[in-house]
């Protein structure tokens, strides 16, 4: 008995695709994204959109692992809440251009970066000047905490610098300086 030309056709389409989801799913996890969230963008990347209950049944994951996932890709920007004609649910769908999804992703990566620590940097040099200012602190201690306020003053300008970054990709003047590539 021979095989189904048609059935054959599409498991190799099913299994390319799987190629590309998988290589998602580890990338997104080399970016502190879940493996699991990886592959549901993978899979919503070759669809149109997709309901809960579809990805439900696509990955066979739980619905709430499904609404965690999909969430995680929205505080990311990289999957947006659509509406199918005619149906009650929410639907979703992934952001289709890469471009598109590396400003997203990576502006809200590197944003939270920066907030998260200069925020400890101010934080830690108001302790450390307190020092500085203390008269029962010893010269041994008033000499660390002048060290570490220069370290946390030179790494500031690695903030400003990702700051900058960020701001060239949200405004796309880094394609100015990076074109994409047509071919």
């Amino acid at each position: 008995m021979s095989k189904n030309p048609e059935n054959e056709s599409h498991e190799v389409i099913e299994e390319a695709k799987s190629y590309v989801i998988d290589s998602i799913a580890e990338t997104m996890d080399l970016y502190g994204v879940t493996r699991s969230a990886g592959t549901l963008y993978g899979t919503m990347y070759f669809e149109k959109d997709m309901t809960l209950n579809e990805m439900r049944d696509k990955l066979g994951m739980s619905k709430p692992s499904m609404s965690t996932g999909v969430k995680k890709l929205q505080d990311y920007d990289i999957v947006k809440k659509t509406f199918r004609k005619g149906s009650r649910r929410q639907t979703y769908i992934a952001e289709k251009d890469f471009f598109q999804f590396f400003s997203n992703f990576f502006s809200v990566k590197w944003n939270r970066e920066v907030k998260i620590n200069t925020d400890a940097i101010k934080k830690a040099q108001k302790r450390l000047y307190n020092i500085l200012d203390a008269n029962d602190a010893s010269d041994e201690d008033k000499e660390e905490a002048r060290q570490i306020i220069e370290q946390l003053e030179a790494s500031k300008a690695y903030y400003r610098w990702l700051d900058k970054l960020v701001e060239s990709i949200d405004s796309g003047e880094i394609f100015e300086h990076f074109p994409i590539d047509e071919d």
